[in-house]
C-alpha cells in the first residue's frame, strides 16, 4: 500500500458506539452529521458534538440533508422516519412504518419533499405541509435504490428487473420503464442532469441518455461488463472532462472503475482501472469541485485518486476499516466514518499540491 505525502490533516475525530452507518455534509458545510448501528444520530456543529438521538440498539441506516439545509431525515431498522428542524433541532415528525425496514431516503434538489422505501413501496413526504402527498409501488421487488434528478423533475426507483422513473409533477401517471435483467442495486443521475445510470446485480452498469426518458421513448442504454462481482456503488463527478462530460466512477468488490463518454459515439464509455485496495470498497465520492475521488474501503484505507486516475493521498483510523465517506460542499474537508464506530475529519492543508 502506497503513502502519500500529507496535503489534508486530520483535525477532529471522536468514537460512535458502533458502526457508523453513513456521514453527510449540511448543504453550506456548518453541520456534519453522523448515523450509526446503534440508532444514534449526531451532529457536529461549532466545535460541538449534539445528539439528536442517543443509542437505541436498533440501526440507523439512511441520512439526509434537505436542499435548503432547513431539515434532516433519517431512516432504520424500527421503521420510522424521524426529521428534525436544524434551526433549533426539533423533532418534527416520526413516520411510524414498522415492521418495514426503512434504509433508502433523499430529499428533493429542488423542493422540501423527502422519499423514503417501504418495502416494495415509496412514499414522498412533503415539509412544507408536513404530509404524505403520494405512495408509489415498485411492485416486482423491495426498493434497492432511490434518486432524484438534479432539477427535481424525475424520481428514480430501483429494483429487480429494472428501474422505474416518475416525474414529480406527475405522480398518477404511470413511469417510464427502463428494464435490466436482472436487478438494479443502485441508481445514480449525473449533475447535470444528462444521464441516468445503473449498477447491476448481474455484474454490469447501464447508462442512459436523460431524452430517452423526458422524450419516452424505448431505452438504447450504453453497457459496461466485466466487472467481479455486483456493483455496489456508483458516483458521478460534479465537474466536467474536457470532453465536457462527467466522470462515473463504480465499485464492485474491491475493484474501481471510472468511466468517461468517448468523443466517438461508437466507442461508447472508455474505462480507467483503480486499483489500491485489497478489500470491499464500502463508498465513493467526487470532490464537489475537481476530478478528486475518495473511495472507503474494509481494508481500512481512505484513498484520495488526482482526477481519478493515481493516488494523492491515503488516510487510515479505522481499526476495522472505513464504512463511509463525505466531501465538504467547499471541498476543503473530507469526513469518513469507520466500521467500529469512527468518524474523521481531515481538512486541507496550506501546503501540498493542487487536486484535479
Amino acid at each position: 500500500m502506497k503513502t502519500i505525502k500529507s496535503t489534508f490533516d486530520l483535525d477532529w475525530n471522536c468514537i460512535l458506539s458502533d458502526y457508523t452507518t453513513a456521514v453527510n455534509w449540511s448543504p453550506n458545510g456548518d453541520i456534519l452529521a453522523m448515523i450509526s448501528a446503534a440508532g444514534e444520530v449526531k451532529l457536529f456543529v461549532e466545535n460541538k458534538l449534539i445528539a439528536l438521538q442517543e443509542a437505541t440498539n436498533t440501526s440507523i441506516d439512511g441520512m439526509n440533508f434537505s436542499a435548503d439545509g432547513q431539515f434532516i431525515a433519517v431512516g432504520g431498522q424500527d421503521g420510522k422516519v424521524k426529521i428534525w428542524h436544524i434551526s433549533n433541532n426539533q423533532l418534527i415528525t416520526t413516520l411510524d412504518n414498522a415492521p418495514a425496514w426503512v434504509d433508502k431516503l433523499v430529499w428533493s434538489p429542488r423542493e422540501n419533499l423527502l422519499a423514503f422505501s417501504l418495502n416494495r413501496y415509496v412514499q414522498i413526504w412533503n415539509a412544507d405541509i408536513q404530509e404524505i402527498v403520494v405512495t408509489l409501488n415498485f411492485e416486482t421487488s423491495s426498493v434497492l435504490s432511490i434518486d432524484w434528478s438534479s432539477d427535481g423533475k424525475f424520481l428514480a426507483i430501483a429494483g429487480y428487473q429494472g428501474v422505474k422513473i416518475w416525474r414529480s409533477d406527475e405522480w398518477d401517471e404511470d413511469p417510464y420503464f427502463f428494464s435490466i435483467p436482472s436487478a438494479s442495486a443502485v441508481v445514480a443521475w449525473s449533475g447535470d442532469g444528462k444521464y441516468l445510470a445503473s449498477g447491476n446485480i448481474d455484474k454490469t452498469i447501464c447508462v442512459l441518455d436523460t431524452d430517452f426518458i423526458m422524450n419516452a421513448k424505448q431505452a438504447e442504454p450504453w453497457l459496461m461488463h466485466g466487472f467481479p462481482g455486483k456493483i455496489r456503488h456508483l458516483a458521478w463527478s460534479k465537474v466536467s472532462t474536457s470532453k465536457k462530460e462527467p466522470l462515473l466512477a463504480s465499485s464492485s468488490a474491491e475493484g474501481i472503475v471510472v468511466w468517461e463518454k468517448q468523443d466517438d459515439a461508437s466507442l461508447g464509455w472508455g474505462a480507467t482501472i483503480l486499483s489500491n485496495h485489497f478489500s470491499t470498497v464500502e463508498a465513493i465520492e467526487f470532490a464537489p469541485d475537481s476530478l478528486m475521488l475518495a473511495s472507503a474501503a474494509a481494508d481500512s484505507w481512505l484513498c484520495l485518486w488526482k482526477n481519478a486516475k493515481k493516488i494523492a493521498q491515503t488516510f487510515q483510523g479505522a481499526d476495522k476499516g472505513f464504512s463511509s465517506v463525505a466531501w465538504h460542499p467547499q471541498g476543503n474537508k473530507i469526513a469518513a466514518g469507520g466500521q467500529n464506530g469512527e468518524v474523521m475529519i481531515w481538512s486541507k492543508a496550506s501546503r501540498g499540491l493542487g487536486f484535479g
